[in-house]
């Protein structure tokens, strides 16, 4: 022994062990990091796919560690070659990390180009080959990582193996077990009590100051027809962000005189935010306190809009409806949360149902008990988190029609939506994953959200009764995102690309799962159109939904025209 092994720290010893790496593993974290590199549903640049590949490359470092010691153990063991030479050795080593290498940075080539072909689907500029060899880079360290958290988690295990060995006496298998259930749930516990809830507050603390500003050039209503005015049961300063926008925005009767060319009415907006009320049950007596005080209740049409996690409701939808009954029309909203959808997903989506069946319930009671002939056609709007709100108000399709619904619009649902997964997999056999069709369109049916022309086909009358229509992209990877993407493909996978989903996107094992989860992080930030983006046709959603009579395509392109010129005013 030299002198400089005898006097090495033994915890620099196992921090080296930590980076000491498995040639078998280093070949499968290479094939998966190439898999990575092969393009998703929106573009990626070099920061998201380094991690991706990252996290990519660490799972096949340890499934190729693991068929490694399978190998070695139950089918290498005895033979009479194996273990080979030591020149053999080190030449497969050499060998294995020289190819491992030389893949991956031949990968990043034609990764560029895919990227590159993603983002001109969606009008978007796409990366130099160049910059995108920093993914290697990041890559390596974000995987690196991985491992070594990983080994360090094993070493914890055989640790508590051998205390219990020492301790008790109990054999190698059963020490094992046990040292390892005890690790699993200490990481649970860790993840889901300490990190989630220490994120989700630390996440609370960043956004819930925004949550008591307002938007620049906001300033409270003084129409009685909205929540926060003088005459509300609402105060302006309880609304929140999104609250305080969505009831100081929107068309004015007047606008709405020159841009129908008869007389309008004023709109009606209510909305309550968190600090409204001390309780979900007194918000809500809030909120049906507002509806009687503006007159919502006279109005011809009464939209209900379950909000996205910051109380969002998009202001294309209000305008767009609001505009085409020329202001005879009441929305209502209320805030459950002031995070982003993402985090209210990851962190509680549970609530957002919740808060929507309440609302949706209590507005509808109130509704019910008007004489039939009094009452205002009722609507329902919601996009993305709002829209699975909106949707677990009920159990089943039939549940619209039987509390009086004449319309819903539900745009970008959440794969994990009750209705639109029910529906999705049941619908009529032959139809495409991507637009299924359900009971050959009798009462639900889908369209791709971003072509106005195909929107009308697949809206084409005849189409009685209740209308309930999903706006969905197919490169929406809100919409397309599932955990069964781990091991299973998906029909939408197997099925010729929507408009917007490149011909060279495939399926594979894990690799899939996270690259659309890394791509819902970037789902609204694409033009319009695409990924998660519907500002542009929400306008002919409703009018295939809710047209008022004697509509015509015409009215829908007028509509559209004075959308465009008043875009601004709500920060679109």
């Amino acid at each position: 022994m030299t002198s400089s092994e005898s006097t090495t720290h033994p915890f620099y010893v196992w921090a080296w062990g930590l980076l000491r790496l498995d040639f078998t593993g280093i070949a499968f974290a290479a094939l998966f990091f190439c898999l990575s590199l092969t393009p998703s549903l929106l573009p990626r640049d070099w920061l998201f796919q380094g991690l991706i590949g990252g996290i990519n490359a660490a799972i096949g470092y340890g499934i190729g560690v693991f068929v490694a010691r399978m190998a070695r153990r139950f089918v290498l063991t005895g033979r009479s070659w194996w273990p080979p030479s030591l020149a053999v050795s080190s030449a497969l080593k050499t060998g294995t990390v020289v190819l491992s290498l030389l893949a991956c940075v031949l990968m990043v080539i034609p990764a560029a180009g895919w990227q590159r072909q993603v983002s001109a689907l969606m009008g978007l500029p796409g990366p130099s080959t160049a910059s995108y060899l920093r993914t290697l880079v990041l890559a390596a360290v974000i995987g690196g990582v991985c491992v070594a958290v990983t080994r360090a988690l094993i070493d914890l295990i055989r640790t508590l193996a051998r205390y219990l060995i020492r301790r008790w006496r109990i054999s190698d298998e059963l020490a094992l077990f046990i040292g390892t259930a005890i690790v699993v749930v200490l990481v649970l516990t860790l993840v889901n009590g300490v990190l989630l809830r220490g994120f989700l507050a630390g996440a609370n603390r960043v956004f819930q100051p925004q949550n008591t500003t307002t938007m620049a050039g906001i300033s409270q209503p003084q129409e009685p027809e909205r929540s926060g005015s003088p005459a509300s049961f609402a105060p302006w300063d309880t609304l929140g962000y999104q609250g305080r926008s969505f009831v100081a925005t929107g068309p004015s009767a007047a606008e709405l005189t020159a841009v129908n060319g008869r007389p309008a009415k004023e709109p009606v907006r209510v909305y309550v935010g968190l600090e409204t009320a001390d309780s979900d049950e007194a918000r809500m007596a809030v909120l049906l306190s507002e509806l009687q005080r503006s007159g919502a209740f006279d109005r011809k049409v009464l939209v209900i809009a379950p909000t996205t996690g910051t109380g969002w409701i998009n202001p294309i939808a209000a305008r767009s409806l609001e505009m085409m009954y020329n202001g005879d029309t009441a929305i209502v909203g209320s805030q459950y949360s002031f995070l982003p959808s993402w985090i209210s997903f990851i962190g509680d989506q549970r609530k957002s149902v919740e808060f929507g069946r309440m609302m949706i319930n209590a507005i509808h009671q109130r509704w019910a008990t008007l004489p039939p002939q009094r009452r205002p056609q009722l609507l329902l709007y919601g996009e993305s988190l709002g829209s699975m709100a909106g949707q677990g108000a009920f159990d089943w399709l039939p549940d619209i029609s039987r509390m009086g619904f004449s319309s819903v619009l539900w745009v970008g649902p959440p794969n994990a939506s009750s209705l639109w997964h029910a529906i999705t997999v049941r619908r009529d056999p032959g139809t495409p994953e991507v637009r299924p069709r359900y009971d050959n369109g009798r009462t639900v049916r889908f369209s791709l959200g971003n072509d106005a022309a195909q929107i009308a086909r697949d809206t084409a009358q005849p189409w009685d009764g209740t209308r309930v229509l999903f706006l969905q992209h197919p490169s929406d990877p809100i919409v397309w995102w599932s955990p069964d993407l781990l091991f299973s493909r998906p029909d939408w996978l197997t099925e010729p690309p929507g408009r917007d989903r490149t011909a060279s996107m495939r399926w594979y094992p894990i690799i899939t799962f996270w690259q659309v989860a890394a791509d819902m992080t970037n789902a609204s930030s694409v033009p319009g159109g695409h990924g998660h983006n519907y500002g542009d046709f929400i306008l002919d959603g409703w009018a295939a939904v809710a047209p008022p009579p004697g509509w015509t395509p015409a009215d829908t392109e007028r509509i559209r025209t004075a959308l465009e010129r008043t875009e601004s005013e709500d920060g679109q």
